[in-house]
């Protein structure tokens, strides 16, 4: 089952996507909920949902405009390549080496869920002159009845995973480079855009893509303006996602809507690390098209829009430190 958002000659929508490809349409959810009332409700009533679809109905994908397929409730951005970690180390040490303590769990951060970009949506350029993209596969936490989604084992975790989704972590690299030398971050070098789309792919879809330890080879590539720059297989990943939303939920909990990013893949799954292994290619720039593949999933294509003005701010003040 494939779930999205639109707007179309009849207002909003939500629903499903339905038909082959090139003959996609999309049809409202029966009864009228919200893809967020869908996650909370679970992914068994979601296939009951669709079982009580006509299909004889829907309007062409060609005549709507798809949206962001949910808003989210938070979005994590883990770490889980190991060979993205090495090209990024070399752009920013000159060492294609991976720290310790990254293969000791899965590494995260929490980005803007309110800067969201649907599929063909243009991203405005923050205050940067070294624009990247970022391929990633996302999970889309749904829920679970008897489940209160904290300290989950993965087992239980991959029960919570009701869907996927493709997913674009814009990056300014300048900004992130310097934010991150004091030790915190990425700040503003990551909040301004986080694609996702076209549509959440339902979780029950890529059994025949998982193994044993719940890994998925499925194949993702990356273009910019038409070229492939990046490809890999996401079972590459250091984790697999239920262990993601597992360690996620350690001490925490998550929730219907939450988003957790797969990390960037390896082997050019962004620009920075081609940079870390020597591939002199340019920063993204106004008008440059960014298309990602994600097998099962379909493409999130995105455009670069123009660079935005946006006021200063003064350098800290040195203050003369007082007590009292």
């Amino acid at each position: 089952m494939r779930i999205a958002r639109w707007s179309g000659p009849g207002g909003a929508g939500q629903g499903f996507v339905i038909g082959a490809a090139g003959e996609e349409r999309v049809a409202a959810f029966p009864g009228g909920p919200t893809v967020t009332e869908v996650l909370a409700s679970g992914l068994p009533e979601a296939r009951r949902l669709y079982d009580r679809l006509d299909s004889s109905t829907g309007i062409s994908l060609a005549e709507v405009t798809l949206l962001a397929p949910l808003v989210p409730a938070s979005i994590r951005d883990f770490v889980a390549f190991e060979e993205h970690v090495e090209g990024i180390s070399g752009s920013v040490d000159g060492k294609n080496e991976v720290v310790p303590e990254w293969y000791d769990a899965p590494t995260f951060y929490f980005t803007n869920p309110h800067t969201v970009r649907a599929a063909g949506e243009a991203v405005p350029v923050p205050e940067s002159r070294r624009l990247d993209f970022e391929l990633e596969l996302a999970a889309v936490i749904g829920g679970v009845e008897g489940s209160d989604g904290t300290n989950l084992d993965p087992g239980r975790a991959a029960q919570h995973i009701f869907g996927y989704t493709i997913m674009n972590d814009w990056t300014a690299r300048d900004l992130q480079a310097r934010e991150m030398r004091v030790r915190l971050g990425p700040c503003k070098g990551k909040d301004f855009g986080t694609s996702l789309g076209p549509w959440i792919v339902t979780a029950d879809e890529f059994d025949g893509f998982a193994d044993a330890e719940g890994f998925l080879a499925l194949r993702g590539e990356a273009r910019v303006n038409g070229e492939l720059v990046g490809e890999d297989l996401f079972s590459n990943m250091g984790w697999p996602p239920r262990e993601l939303v597992a360690y996620a939920s350690r001490n925490a909990v998550v929730v219907p809507g939450d988003v957790l990013g797969s990390g960037t893949v390896g082997n050019g799954g962004c620009l920075a690390e081609l940079w870390g292994r020597g591939r002199d290619l340019p920063p993204l720039e106004p008008g440059d098209e960014v298309r990602l593949f994600v097998e099962g999933i379909g493409e999130l294509v995105s455009t670069v829009g123009e660079r935005v003005p946006v006021p200063g701010i003064s350098r800290a003040r040195t203050r003369k430190r007082r007590r009292a």
